[in-house]
């Protein structure tokens, strides 16, 4: 289409001027007549006005009548230079295209792909419409409803934000975090948080939905729309939550809904206001986890038990609406009778037993063996083990039992002298060591302790470790039996005959013996007569005939100057061979001297120096 030749707008004017030209091409003059008060129609105004003529300068015009027709046009037609969004009507419809009429000198088309959201749309309804071409090739204006919408959508989005107002939305899909909300024709973006007050399990129960949200956020340099669900109904939770709040009362029983479940407790939704009820709440026995007792979104009935000043934190508790299973406890338990029960817990000290639910004993680590010696609960019991044991304790005021399981066996001490006299000789388990002894298990129950003095005749301990190690199997001699203080003193050395009985005849005082220098020390050296003696030469007992000190590892004869059963101490002495053969030879000598001297009567200066000459010998020089 061209030109348009008709305008659907008609306007009247009463009190201006109104001109009607005529135009004869023929005689190229122009005649104007202007009565007063009478009406123009614009439409007839342009259908007769030669524009040829007018740009020509032919036909002169009044001002009066162009300031008319500028008024005229500029209050009946769009400008199509600006950008801006109208409002059109659709005229016609093909199988593509609608053709609008937005009161512009021609009509403007716009393809039907951008109307698919209406498939209801028809001839009469109003659109908005932006002019994207002034005039195409065949001068139509070219105009867009999606672009128009756009725009519109973000001067709405805008407003909602600025003023609060609620809008309608469609849940497109979900996404990463959230949900593609379509706003207006804009995608916005609703967060998994702000969906509702209460955590979301299932997005997919939303998609396709149309929702109220709330604008709460806009980033104009990105274009991103944030909307919100939950803040529609924080206003009015908050409001509830006020009203409950005010009625709460300690001891209060109220309906709550689980909304969370943690390792710790569950939160109870108490209409609008959150409570916790802590795991050692929720029942009267021993749970690992929540989820054993309660579920999400599990309807049921829990007691206020306390609240903060501003009762912002509630605590609330479950197991308190039932009795007390303390106080359901049959009066004919009582101590001394067998109970069966489950192991619940265990600790270093002992294991707890739930004998009933929510009845617990202890058995005491010492209750659960006759052994005297420590070990851990663990090496008896382990949770969940179904056991016997009597009730050795019983305290219903205070609800605390203690249980053993020992008992359950006859007392292995009863009959201790007749297995264990004094004298006897067993085979035990070492299960322990201390700085002073060693514990063996003879059975059990059935402990001894063993001096560290009490298992070598030979070797010098200084700790067990040395000697033994935990589980090894040893061979005892009971020493002493205390029954009433159940102890029992054994020896290990007593099983084998003292060798240092026979060593006292061996390496009596003055024997002489050849070793081997082993380790040099301060004070002198040690040597290894056998595998049980090893004996100490001082420094000075090193010393060899011609002067030197014996080395590590130096063959050579030794004579024993002390020997100390007791002690198990000996001590040689290699200078002690020749220094012996030395001074009885120098004796003889010194007689020999004397009586030759006797007979040859020397002078007294050559009685002095001989004498001298033996007192030095005798005392190693040379």
């Amino acid at each position: 289409m061209s030109e348009k030749e008709t305008t659907k707008a008609e306007v009247e004017t009463t009190e201006a001027t109104t001109a009607t030209v005529e135009t004869t091409e023929a005689t190229e003059t122009t005649t104007v007549e202007t009565p007063k008060e009478e009406k123009v129609n614009p439409e007839q105004f342009l259908k007769d006005f030669n524009w040829h003529n007018y740009e020509e300068g032919i036909d002169p015009v009044d001002e009066k009548q162009l300031e008319e027709f500028e008024k005229l046009v500029s209050e009946n037609f769009v400008d199509t230079l600006d950008d801006e969004v109208v409002e059109g009507t659709v005229i016609h419809l093909s199988d593509r295209d609608a053709i609008i009429d937005i009161n512009a000198k021609s009509e403007g088309v716009i393809s039907l792909n951008e109307f698919r959201y209406n498939p209801d749309l028809k001839v009469g309804d109003k659109v908005e419409v932006l002019i994207d071409v002034r005039e195409d090739a065949t001068g139509q204006l070219v105009l867009s409803h999606r672009k128009a919408r756009v725009i519109k959508a973000w001067d709405r989005v805008n407003n909602a934000h600025d003023t609060g107002e609620i809008v309608n939305g469609f849940v497109k899909c979900r996404t990463k975090g959230g949900m593609i909300v379509d706003v207006f024709g804009i995608e916005a973006f609703l967060p998994g948080s702000q969906i509702d007050v209460k955590p979301i399990r299932d997005y997919d129960q939303y998609v396709n939905k149309t929702m109220e949200f709330k604008v709460v956020k806009i980033n104009h340099e990105f274009k991103n729309i944030v909307v919100s669900h939950k803040a529609l109904i924080e206003a009015d939770i908050e409001e509830q939550k006020k009203e409950i709040i005010s009625q709460l009362e300690k001891g209060q029983v109220l309906e709550g809904i689980v909304k969370n479940i943690t390792s710790y407790g569950v939160f109870i939704d108490l209409g609008g206001v959150d409570g916790l009820v802590h795991i050692t709440d929720l029942s009267w026995s021993r749970i690992n986890h929540p989820n054993e007792i309660v579920e999400l979104d599990q309807k049921l009935n829990v007691v206020i038990l306390d609240f903060d000043e501003d009762k912002s934190r509630i605590q609330l508790g479950l197991k308190q609406l039932s009795k007390h299973p303390w106080e359901a406890l049959g009066e004919d338990v009582k101590i001394g009778d067998k109970v069966k029960g489950k192991v619940v817990v265990i600790a270093d000290y002992g294991a707890f037993v739930e004998v009933e639910e929510g009845v617990e004993g202890l058995v005491h680590v010492s209750e659960m063996s006759w052994s005297t010696h420590l070990r851990s609960a663990n090496d008896f019991v382990k949770v969940g083990d179904e056991i016997d044991a009597v009730i050795l304790t019983l305290d219903r005021e205070d609800r605390k039992m203690s249980l053993g399981i020992k008992q359950l066996t006859p007392d292995p001490w009863t009959d201790i002298t007749t297995k264990y006299p004094v004298g006897s000789k067993h085979s035990g388990i070492v299960r322990n060591f201390t700085n002073f002894g060693v514990f063996v298990e003879l059975e059990e129950g059935i402990d001894g302790l063993i001096y560290i003095s009490d298992l070598s005749w030979t070797k010098k301990i200084k700790h067990p470790s040395e000697f033994t190690n935990v589980g090894d199997t040893l061979d005892v001699v009971v020493l002493e039996l205390d029954v009433e203080g159940r102890k029992l003193s054994l020896g290990h050395k007593q099983t084998t005959d003292n060798p240092w009985d026979k060593y006292e005849t061996e390496f009596v005082l003055g024997s002489v013996h050849t070793a081997e220098i082993g380790e040099i020390v301060d004070k002198g050296a040690t040597i290894d007569f056998n595998e049980d003696i090893v004996a100490f030469v001082p420094q000075r007992h090193l010393e060899k005939e011609d002067g030197s000190k014996l080395k590590k590892g130096e063959s050579a004869e030794f004579k024993i100057i002390e020997f100390n059963k007791e002690f198990k101490r000996v001590v040689a002495s290699h200078t002690a061979i020749f220094r012996e053969e030395e001074i009885a030879n120098v004796k003889a000598a010194v007689k020999k001297q004397e009586a030759q001297a006797a007979e040859a009567k020397p002078t007294l200066g050559d009685a002095n120096e001989a004498l001298q000459a033996l007192k030095d010998k005798l005392d190693g020089k040379k």
